[in-house]
């Protein structure tokens, strides 16, 4: 994949986002103020932005550049605080919807707009494939790619991935909670390659999902992704994953493969392709009846440890971590180092389940854990 040469850029050196200017607005996230007029916006998105604006920062401050593509831009919040927080060289805020054009404008100008080549953010109105599409045709490559689509709608990755410079960022979403809760089979089939059924652990299993379209994606085009975190949030609901693109394709697919559920002991195992035609469960041999499978999905990790300690590190310099709403941020970033260990399995096991099948009164989730730790790895979901 070819780029186009950047001109020369200030380093990063700020300890802190850059304060937004003062201004007449209806709603204020993270300092910022800005309209949100009549499109669609959630208050709830907020950590999904929090995260989305920690990862570019780190981004900028590794490679010294930062050119971002807000596909799916609505009021064009995230840009604002791309442009903001992550110090973005440039971000170009795309929404189908012309008539948001007036908003989007009066928010992004918060920021400073630039001229000429010091130009840093631009609008247009199309459709996300087209965008993407043109941008790889035009070989105008994007560091950072933030795509906040609704439902199930994949048509996008292939074109996205064109359009990420290599050890890029993609940061892909799913809204799609039938298909990941295993109601809606082959709408997950078309859409993501996987025939997803019911499972006990739905929103993990959704994640999964994403990243294994991803995968097969990226896979085609001579590609293989790295999952930095994996975000679910139960208002939507909600599945963000943060990936990292690299050249040439996964050295191998065991962790593209399928995941089978028994419904009579609660065990979950990993199937290879090569062991499709052997499926059983140790409890008991003879009773395929009580086995769930669903894939492909992405089986290997879903965070990787040290980027999320980087996240964690630079959201306590903003002041983001601690009481009120950074003491959430700081519980979920620790909460994915514990869930990123690589000899963790897949899925989990409610504690109300366990107690029920062991005919015993539920312990708590700490002395669980602390017995668990001695033997085998462990982490707690907070569902």
């Amino acid at each position: 994949m070819l780029s186009l040469s950047l001109k020369p850029v200030t380093p990063f050196t700020h300890q802190t986002p850059k304060s937004p200017t003062s201004t007449k607005c209806c709603i204020s996230e993270r300092g910022h103020c800005f309209d949100i007029g009549d499109t669609f916006f959630r208050h709830e998105s907020a950590t999904g932005r929090d995260l989305g604006v920690l990862a570019a920062a780190i981004y900028k401050k590794s490679h010294n550049a930062l050119r971002v593509l807000d596909a799916m831009c609505g009021c064009g919040i995230r840009s604002l605080r791309y442009l903001a927080e992550a110090d973005a060289d440039f971000v170009m805020a795309n929404d189908a919807n012309e008539e948001y054009g007036s908003v989007i404008t009066g928010n992004l100008e918060r920021a400073g707009k630039g001229y000429g080549e010091n130009k840093r953010w631009v609008i247009t109105h199309s459709d996300a494939n087209r965008v993407l599409t043109e941008c790889y045709l035009r070989r105008d490559y994007f560091d950072f790619i933030d795509i906040d689509s609704f439902g199930s709608d994949s048509s996008f990755l292939r074109s996205a991935l064109g359009a990420v410079k290599l050890d890029g960022f993609l940061y892909l979403t799913s809204t799609d909670g039938f298909s990941s809760g295993g109601h809606r089979p082959l709408h997950s089939l078309a859409a993501y390659g996987a025939y997803v059924r019911p499972m006990p652990y739905s929103n993990e299993i959704g994640l999964r999902m994403l990243i294994g379209g991803a995968v097969r994606e990226a896979s085609v085009l001579g590609y293989h992704v790295v999952p930095l975190f994996s975000y679910y949030s139960y208002h939507g609901p909600v599945f963000r994953v943060m990936l990292r693109v690299r050249r040439g394709k996964h050295p191998d697919n065991r962790h593209y493969s399928f995941i089978s559920y028994c419904s009579r002991c609660g065990n979950s195992y990993a199937i290879s392709w090569d062991k499709l035609s052997a499926i059983g469960c140790s409890c008991n041999a003879n009773v395929p009846g009580s086995l769930i499978v669903s894939g492909p999905l992405w089986t290997g990790p879903l965070h990787s440890a040290p980027f999320l300690t980087e996240m964690l590190n630079l959201a306590e310099q903003w002041g983001w971590t601690g009481n009120g709403t950074g003491k959430q941020l700081e519980k979920l970033l620790n909460q994915m180092m514990d869930e990123s260990d690589p000899k963790l399995p897949f899925g989990y096991i409610k504690l109300d389940e366990v107690a029920s099948r062991a005919k015993v009164n539920s312990p708590s989730l700490g002395t669980v854990l602390s017995i668990l730790h001695k033997g085998v790895v462990a982490g707690g979901i907070c569902s």
